[in-house]
């Protein structure tokens, strides 16, 4: 039978285990986000809660997990890991997961349930395959006899497999951070991610939408530094909050929420958002704004534009423009024009890889070296539309330093006529001006938010102003 028979085989019936099979394979061989085919699979499958928690961290778990897994099963395995068929290998995953993280689930049932699978997806031999491989697993796990290699002798090694991300990041953190920092990182990454709301203020109040969370059978705190900003603890169904309040919020981490804070937009003005889509920080712009004034959100790839739109429609929002266009390459017309310039920057990612399961996998060693030039010629085109007097803000959601304060002291370096001043120097709020540790680590005009030290993703953000004549409350517009 062909693999691709094999992966669209029918079954006969949808178990939590063959549920979380298909999300598996459509993220690890079919390249679709987690939480997204996660949702999407749900949404259509009947299952009832308990299910849909053990389906959750099945999927989650294994993906997480799948460098781990992989090293596992090259120790139990004769047959070279690419020579195993792309769905039977999924399976032995889901097995293993299941055998060495979830100790509620029998390892007899591991090993039994995911024999099933294979018959089902295949054929009598390669549910036999399985079969020997997992029981083989749970007798090294019980004998003591497959261990990873010890920390003393490769800590780099011994930390990637136990911790679960990929060993050159590892390395890579290692030489950055420190043993004692990098496991940390670590150990956060590998932690739940929060659900993170921002109020659309627009629309309601944060304490009105905390009310509206409680009443929706949520538990729910304000976040700490942003005023709009929610976290919540316990999560109920989110189509009944999108039900009884679709304008009044936007799922938004609160690093992500501070770059908008440290942008200062005031109404009337003119803000250029580079590279914009989905449209977060776009439409945060323009809550602070009071929907008064122009933004121009731009971004290169035309799918996306109906994403800023549709958001900004749920959201209330009619200042927004979203304009198609590649962030590096300069546009006359918009030349020393905008009170605000935003350059949320691509990059590598990786200070939230707790909330994309996926994500560490996919990422590679090249992405650090491959995304500085782009976010170079990025801000500096961006410094371009910037008028005298007016703020420019770069930010990204990584931790590498190359694409963060390297990249922004080139610039600085090489365009004088900016100033870096810290990104909340501005900021309406007694939170971020008065608080000491965020005045010293902004002093130099750039805040590194690490997750293991503050509790949210990692963010970069730094603001310089160019000069000239002060800013002002013009209503001009490119």
């Amino acid at each position: 039978m062909t693999e691709k028979r094999q992966a669209n085989k029918k079954i006969k019936k949808d178990t939590a285990r063959q549920i979380a099979l298909e999300v598996i394979c459509a993220v690890i061989d079919g390249g679709a986000y987690a939480n997204i085919a996660l949702n999407k699979t749900l949404r259509t499958k009947k299952t009832d809660d308990r299910d849909r928690r053990f389906i959750t961290e099945l999927v989650y778990g294994t993906i997480k997990a799948k460098g781990t897994l992989d090293w596992l099963l090259s120790q139990l395995s004769a047959r070279p890991l690419v020579k195993i068929d792309k769905v039977i290998l999924n399976i032995l995953r889901m097995g293993l997961y299941q055998i060495f993280y979830l100790d509620k689930v029998p390892a007899s049932a591991a090993c039994n349930e995911s024999t099933e699978l294979a018959k089902a997806a295949s054929h009598a031999g390669a549910a036999k395959f399985v079969n020997g491989i997992l029981r083989s697993a749970v007798r090294g796990k019980d004998a003591g006899t497959l261990l990873f290699p010890d920390k003393s002798a490769d800590a780099a090694l011994n930390l990637a497999l136990t911790k679960l991300h990929p060993l050159w990041l590892v390395k890579h953190w290692l030489k950055q951070f420190g043993e004692e920092e990098t496991e940390k990182l670590l150990d956060y990454n590998n932690l739940p991610p929060v659900l993170s709301l921002r109020t659309n203020t627009l629309k309601t109040t944060r304490s009105n939408l905390l009310e509206v969370l409680q009443a929706a059978g949520f538990e729910a705190v304000p976040s700490k530094w942003c005023e709009e900003g929610i976290i919540c603890t316990k999560t109920a169904g989110l189509n009944a909050l999108m039900e009884k309040a679709p304008d009044a919020f936007y799922m938004q981490d609160e690093s992500s929420m501070l770059v908008a804070r440290a942008v200062c937009p005031q109404p009337g003005m003119t803000v250029l958002d580079l590279c914009a889509a989905p449209g977060g920080k776009t439409t945060h712009l323009a809550q602070l704004m009071q929907n008064k004034g122009r933004i121009y959100a731009c971004d290169i790839h035309p799918h996306k534009m109906e994403l800023i739109k549709e958001n900004a429609v749920r959201l209330g929002i009619d200042i927004i423009e979203p304009v198609l266009m590649d962030a590096s390459v300069f546009k006359p017309e918009w030349a020393d024009s905008a009170d605000c310039v935003l350059v949320d920057a691509p990059c590598s990612g990786f200070g939230v890889l707790r909330r994309r399961a996926e994500a560490r996998w996919r990422k590679n060693k090249k992405d650090l070296k491959v995304f500085p030039p782009l976010q170079k010629a990025i801000l500096q085109n961006a410094a371009r539309y910037v008028k005298p007097g007016g703020r420019l803000v770069y930010s990204t959601c990584t931790v590498s330093k190359r694409e963060n304060a390297d990249t922004v002291q080139s610039f600085l370096m090489n365009h004088t006529e900016f100033t870096a001043v810290s990104p909340f120097d501005c900021v309406d709020s007694n939170k971020l001006r008065q608080n000491e540790d965020i005045r010293r680590r902004s002093a130099d005009g750039m805040l590194q938010l690490f997750p293991n030290l503050d509790g949210m993703d990692g963010f970069f953000i730094a603001a310089a102003v160019k000069s000239g004549a002060e800013m002002r409350n013009a209503k001009s517009e490119p």
